[in-house]
């Protein structure tokens, strides 16, 4: 079975954007939800909906995760327990795709989307339903993504009063590719961010 081409930035492109949002996120809080934990980079979108990368050999990786709302597509255990028809996501796909697709299913997790890159191309099984991922928003697709990401950041830790951060310094913290200093974070942090903190969860993500 042809699988499908996505159009999709390369890993190495998302790095600075989602590093940057770790680093706010951390710096807040709230690391939980967005971190780097070598080979795997976490996203969770605080309604219990997530996307994993994880990095493998010779510049491949594999996205993955789920919509809690909006995936229409039921894998292996989410089949039985939704009784709802199976949509085999790893149809077609290379069998380098599987091992992290069985980490997560022994952590019990059900999965709505897995998407493989090649070192050049994404792409995912064949199929026409509705797999969840765009609205998971993964803030690491694109700068302006993540710049309202950063903001909201700020507006639900110190509420919408907030000082706004200055475009020119988010796009510095995205353009740092992860290696950020504390006061690059500091330059968007809301009162009583933690810019330490967050300089060191956006620099996870220069590892491996």
């Amino acid at each position: 079975m042809a699988l499908v081409q996505l159009n999709l930035p390369h890993p190495m492109v998302m790095r600075g954007r989602w590093a940057a949002l770790a680093a706010v996120q951390a710096a807040a809080g709230r690391g939980e939800r967005c971190r780097a934990l070598w080979p795997l980079w976490h996203y969770e979108n605080g309604d219990d909906s997530w996307a994993d990368l994880h990095h493998l050999d010779e510049g491949r990786a594999v996205l993955l995760g789920q919509d809690r709302n909006d995936s229409e597509t039921f894998y292996a255990e989410a089949s039985d327990f939704f009784e709802e028809p199976e949509t085999d996501l790893l149809a077609g796909a290379p069998d380098w795709w599987e091992p992290p697709v069985r980490r997560v299913r022994e952590a019990q997790l059900f999965l709505g989307f897995v998407y493989g890159f090649d070192g050049h191309i994404w792409q995912r099984a064949e199929y026409d339903l509705e797999d969840g991922f765009k609205n998971v928003r993964l803030p690491a697709l694109s700068a302006e993504r993540t710049r309202e990401a950063v903001l909201d950041t700020a507006r639900q830790t110190a509420g919408q009063d907030v000082r706004e951060p200055s475009r020119t310094c988010v796009d510095a913290l995205i353009a740092a590719d992860a290696a950020v200093d504390p006061p690059q974070v500091a330059a968007v942090a809301a009162t009583g961010w933690d810019a330490d903190v967050g300089a060191a969860a956006a620099r996870a993500f220069r590892a491996g």
